[in-house]
């Protein structure tokens, strides 16, 4: 089962590290991770999604809850969260396929970010399922780059 854990921590050098390790020793793989300074600069909020049995990521959460730099750790369900990723897709753009690419881009909601003589890049900043759907429309052009961000997440409504 995918799990997506919000964790703020005090934004000092080496939490990151230790907070990845404590995963890595438990043999749970990340699928993604997104690190980044909040609203105060003294924490950062770390967003973890990863597959994995409910039972592990209960024993994650326990044992990020005993480090010294961890504000408050929290397990976002699916339902309760507000979840985007930014992806970045580089594709091949010869000048007769460009006015395809561009009305693909229109029709998910990216944007062209960059123009060349024979290359396109897309932006696309929305949810994981669709951005998977826009790289599974785009093979045929040829994608000659990918990046993505990973999932940044955040709990619906007044919730603290």
């Amino acid at each position: 089962m995918k799990h997506t854990i919000s964790v703020l921590v005090e934004n000092r050098p080496g939490v990151l590290a230790r907070i990845t390790g404590l995963f890595s020793r438990r043999g749970f793989n990340i699928d993604s991770l997104s690190v980044s300074v909040t609203e105060d600069r003294t924490a950062s909020r770390i967003t973890i999604t990863a597959d994995g049995q409910d039972s592990t990521v209960e024993q994650i959460e326990k044992q990020l809850n005993k480090l010294i730099d961890v504000i408050k750790v929290k397990r976002l369900e699916p339902e309760t969260l507000v979840a985007r990723e930014l992806m970045l897709i580089k594709l091949s753009a010869p000048p007769q396929k460009r006015g395809e690419i561009d009305e693909l881009a229109r029709l998910v909601g990216a944007e062209v970010a960059e123009l060349t003589r024979d290359t396109m890049t897309l932006s696309l900043t929305d949810t994981s399922e669709r951005i998977d759907r826009l790289v599974e429309l785009a093979r045929p052009y040829g994608i000659r780059e990918l990046v993505r961000t990973g999932t940044v997440a955040l709990e619906r409504g007044a919730k603290l």
